[in-house]
């Protein structure tokens, strides 16, 4: 028992039937709600700082294990964790040079495809603006009804342009929606180049704690295990940390070897397909996959609109949005559940309210973090025998 529960047999008798032995007052389970509130803004207000410290910890959980064979051929962890870097970050630098173009290429093709929803918003709009005075000409609703319906549509902004005259200065067939849109726009790329500089600096500080922890991280460790009087079995605590480190690195290498498989298939089957940019097309879904149910969605999504764009709105265009849904779900009903086995399952119900719950706190890197947090929790929890009911909910069966 911890030192801020209080048992409700400590307390003195005021009369009436006994109380349960080892329950704790009902006043100090608000004090853990406040607590865990607090956690969650914490969370959320110090994001910049967290995000790059959790995924170092994540790298390192998967690198740590490789540094320590290295070690016994009497490699030195500086060493090793400097090779092992520039293993892993020599081919991400390459692959991030081969898609720089295509990818600056889709950036450049945006306001296009803008015109292009414009044209077909205005044309819908045209087709309305016609309609009504049909309508109107052969009497088939009353004025009162018609009025409401486009009343309705204006709530909407639909007809916001022909309420406000257009400025003398807009250009000729420019609508109200397409100079939102090009605002739009702008305020993206001015956010995403204010952002820049953050990403930066947020990931050279993930380098570097990455490089750290491989290197001093363990003997950090074994330290304060020794130093601390209150682990009794220091052995027994060190190889429990081992375990850990061990069940979690496995997961991690797994799912991104899986990850990178998916991707990898995706594209060799849209090259031969011949859509372009096959190759950026399977590095953005092996990235999605990392987040189950939303990851794919999107990708289904950006494949249907790289196929309407290549193709146009043919029933063809659709088939390589439709190849890779197929792909996924041999991936995710076949592949996954094969390798990682029904010990690393997890409730699709829990998932989905984890997933949002870390998309609002960080974002999509946290959408992206979140199933690796999940599984870290729920392995450290199983080999520290603690939480146990919140462990078998994390993996009840569907």
């Amino acid at each position: 028992m911890s030192a801020g529960e209080v048992r409700e047999e400590d307390s003195p008798a005021t009369g009436g039937e006994p109380r349960a032995p080892g329950r704790m007052r009902p006043t100090f389970r608000p004090v853990l709600w406040l607590l865990g509130l607090a956690l969650l803004y914490t969370l959320y207000f110090a994001r910049s700082l967290l995000m790059p410290v959790v995924v170092a910890l994540l790298l390192a959980l998967l690198l740590s294990p490789l540094v320590s064979i290295f070690k016994r051929f009497h490699v030195p962890r500086t060493i090793s964790a400097l090779i092992l870097l520039t293993a892993i970050g020599g081919p991400v630098v390459l692959l991030a040079g081969e898609l720089a173009e295509p990818a600056k290429k889709w950036i450049q093709l945006l306001p296009e495809l803008s015109a292009r929803l414009n044209e077909e918003l205005d044309a819908f709009s045209q087709a309305l603006q016609s309609e009504r005075g049909e309508a109107g000409e052969k009497g088939s609703a009353g004025p009162e009804q018609d009025s409401k319906w486009y009343d309705f549509l204006d709530f909407f902004g639909s007809n916001e342009e022909k309420a406000e005259a257009p400025p003398p200065d807009k250009p000729k067939g420019e609508s109200a929606l397409s100079v939102r849109l090009m605002q739009g726009g702008l305020e993206l790329l001015i956010s995403v180049l204010g952002a820049a500089p953050v990403v930066i600096a947020q990931f050279t500080v993930c380098v570097i704690l990455v490089l750290f922890l491989l290197i001093f991280g363990p003997n950090l460790y074994d330290t304060f295990i020794q130093v601390v009087p209150s682990v009794r079995d220091k052995r027994k605590a060190t190889q429990l940390v081992g375990r850990v480190q061990r069940e979690l690195s496995r997961y991690i290498l797994t799912v991104s070897l899986i990850n990178a498989a998916l991707g990898m298939t995706t594209a060799a089957v849209l090259w031969l397909m011949g859509v372009d940019d096959a190759l950026l097309w399977g590095a953005v879904v092996g990235l999605l996959n990392f987040a189950p149910y939303i990851g794919p969605v999107i990708g289904v999504c950006l494949l249907s609109l790289a196929g309407i764009v290549q193709y146009g709105l043919v029933p063809g265009a659709m088939l390589p949005a439709l190849l890779y849904f197929a792909i996924n779900m041999l991936e995710a009903q076949f592949v996954t559940p094969t390798v990682l086995g029904q010990r690393m399952q997890l409730n699709p119900l829990v998932l989905m309210v984890w997933l949002i719950l870390w998309g609002w706190l960080w974002g999509a890197v946290g959408v992206l973090l979140a199933v690796p947090l999940l599984v870290c929790i729920k392995l450290a929890a199983e080999q520290l025998n603690v939480l146990d009911p919140w462990v078998r909910l994390i993996g009840a069966r569907a």
